[in-house]
């Protein structure tokens, strides 16, 4: 395959981080992308090439152009975390094939990627594409999280955000492991899909007597993990009603108003625990096999229809500046950038 010297990017126009906590929601990207033309990276040792054939969206995505994630911004640098695509060279024996990659170097919103060789993922011919290009951040996440409820022995968990990607997901693994999710939404028109999916439970956290049933739920089912999205203060009321040794695991900031912990009391007395999951770390600390393994179940449970990808948009790479922000808009489904 013939490689050009450049090709279209939605290139970064800031450095760092911004210090600003205001979500992923997003009216323009003239703030923070550009379209334009720069040059194809070059892979150098233990680095691959891939020809992006499409990229996820996702809210850790936005965060991080707006300067608002765990690492910095570096300008001219293509945005765009996760997709998939071939690769075209580099220090890597799947060059030719299709994988599924993180990209470290070089982002996923352009017609090419550079990343580490040793994070790509093979992927079964069976798998659909869309699957393919978001097969990393979303289902690790959940797998990863889903081994915290397991751990806890309890019969249920519960989770917020529950009718996004990755809630969908995570009711998955839970109907098929015996273990009832708790579903948290903020609109109560969601509350019948997610029971069909597999939601024992759900609490619309708009609604004036949420606590009141959160609690008796809580009192008849147990459980003990808590799986956070969004970060507000309907959480953490649900947090303090929970039984003795509950587990409040955060993995994202959806949104920009601080909870106020009221009862920190429970944290010493009820031996109850706030911590924080972040993939990128656990798959730094995760063992190659262990990884391969999860990775392997994530293509399983798409391909046999166990999980499925609720597509909101695919946005072309030459639009993305004008139409991706409304894309983002739209709830309940997954954007992907095609180059």
């Amino acid at each position: 395959m013939s490689i050009p010297d450049t090709m279209r990017a939605l290139a970064q126009l800031n450095e760092g981080y911004s210090g600003t906590q205001e979500g992923p929601a997003i009216d323009s990207l003239d703030p923070y992308l550009e379209l334009r033309e720069v040059p194809v990276p070059q892979p150098g040792e233990g680095q691959a090439l891939i020809k992006v054939d499409l990229a996820a969206v996702n809210p850790s995505d936005l965060h991080f152009i707006k300067g608002e994630y765990g690492q910095p911004r570096v300008k001219d640098t293509p945005a765009g975390f996760e997709g998939v695509g071939t690769v075209v060279a580099g220090d890597t024996p799947f060059v030719g094939q299709r994988v599924s990659f993180y990209a470290t170097h070089s982002g996923t919103w352009a017609d090419y990627a550079l990343t580490e060789a040793r994070g790509l993922v093979p992927c079964r011919p069976d798998l659909d594409e869309e699957d393919a290009a978001g097969q990393i951040v979303n289902p690790l996440t959940a797998m990863a999280m889903f081994d915290i409820v397991r751990e806890s022995g309890a019969e249920s968990f519960i989770l917020n955000a529950a009718g996004s990607q990755l809630g969908k997901l995570l009711i998955g693994l839970g109907r098929d492991a015996g273990i009832a999710p708790i579903a948290m939404v903020r609109r109560a028109e969601q509350g019948d899909a997610l029971r069909e999916l597999g939601a024992e439970e759900v609490l619309v956290t708009t609604e004036d007597d949420m606590l009141e049933k959160a609690s008796g739920i809580l009192r008849a089912r147990k459980p003990r993990v808590l799986l956070d999205a969004v970060g507000d203060q309907a959480t953490a009321d649900v947090f303090f009603a929970m039984p003795n040794r509950a587990r409040w695991v955060n993995y994202g900031k959806l949104s920009t108003q601080p909870p106020k912990l009221t009862q920190m009391g429970q944290l010493i007395f009820q031996h109850k625990v706030i911590e924080g999951f972040w993939l990128t770390r656990w798959m730094q600390e995760t063992d190659q096999q262990t990884i391969g393994r999860v990775i392997g179940e994530v293509q399983e449970r798409f391909v046999t229809g166990k999980w499925e990808t609720d597509v909101a948009a695919i946005v072309p790479l030459a639009e993305a500046m004008e139409k991706l922000p409304e894309a983002t808009k739209i709830k309940d489904g997954k954007v992907f950038i095609k180059p």
